[in-house]
């Protein structure tokens, strides 16, 4: 991979001049080293439209992203610049909403695409799979924040077994199981820093644990900034059964889907495992405050 740490850290937006010196970083890098090249840019008339604070500029922020040793050796692109470029916009988390076509570019993306002299299609491109890997890294790291958030708040409750079977393995279905007395709670445990939007990612194997398990029970959990537990609902199992996709043609299956869950299919707490618990459980496990929290 060629930006290993690009989702890691935050970097600003570069200003377009920036880009423009860091596209020639990405072009003469390769040619010749640091300063030979810097030398280049400091030397020759057909560099001198931007000033050496903004190559040196240029050359940090290449150097926060740890890919001058790719540049270097000819493996970055202009497409993984732009990628760098915009991962840090407003709008970038919502980039599957709202980029489809190239008439929805926003006007950051139409400049830095300009720049760094890529089509429409490349653009396009480039934003889907930046937003893809930085989808899936956030929903890892939320993930996995709630899962363990969830746990602790559950193994208060004194008469409560907790077991995190997700770090044992993906084929149960669900990522918690929690024991009280005889009764037993298998928890898919799915996590959300947002206020406005609860959207979901279910897979198949999880799917069809809910069908034969009357004790499944899909549980959002809302993280506040620091990645606590803020708020705790249930999603309601029917009409999650109601919403996913039916196979309708032989040799087709579907393998994981996505939902974008109603305020109305929410459910406050946990409230399939409240009536077990011999003392008052926690508050947010009963569902206060309510959600989103």
């Amino acid at each position: 991979m060629i930006f290993r740490h690009l989702w890691g850290i935050c970097v600003p937006v570069p200003s377009d001049t920036v880009l423009r010196a860091a596209s020639r970083w990405l072009e003469h890098l390769p040619r010749a080293d640091a300063q030979r090249t810097r030398a280049l840019f400091m030397s020759h008339t057909a560099f001198n439209d931007l000033t050496p604070t903004q190559y040196e500029a240029a050359y940090s922020w290449l150097e926060a992203l740890g890919v001058l040793d790719e540049i270097a050796a000819g493996r970055a692109g202009k497409a993984a610049l732009f990628e760098a470029a915009i991962s840090a916009s407003f709008w970038f988390q919502d980039a599957d909403a709202l980029v489809s076509t190239a008439a929805d570019l926003p006007e950051d993306a139409r400049r830095a695409s300009a720049i760094f002299g890529l089509s429409p299609e490349e653009t396009l491109a480039a934003i889907r799979h930046a937003s893809g890997k930085a989808d899936l890294a956030e929903r890892l790291r939320i993930g996995s924040a709630g899962e363990h958030g969830l746990i602790e708040l559950l193994a208060s409750a004194p008469m409560a077994r907790v077991r995190h079977v997700s770090l044992e393995s993906d084929g149960y279905g669900y990522d918690v199981e929690v024991t009280v007395g005889s009764a037993a709670f298998h928890l898919e445990v799915k996590s959300t820093t947002r206020r406005g939007r609860l959207r979901v990612y279910l897979s198949r194997n999880e799917f069809e644990a809910m069908r034969r398990d009357a004790a499944w029970v899909l549980v959002a959990v809302r993280l506040d900034s620091d990645l606590q537990p803020a708020s705790i609902a249930s999603v309601d199992r029917e009409w999650v059964a109601a919403s996913a996709p039916i196979d309708r043609t032989p040799g087709v299956r579907w393998e994981s889907v996505r939902l974008d869950v109603p305020t109305e299919a929410l459910v406050p707490g946990i409230p399939a495992m409240l009536g077990t618990l011999h003392q008052p459980p926690l508050a947010i496990l009963a569902g206060e405050p309510r959600w989103p929290g």
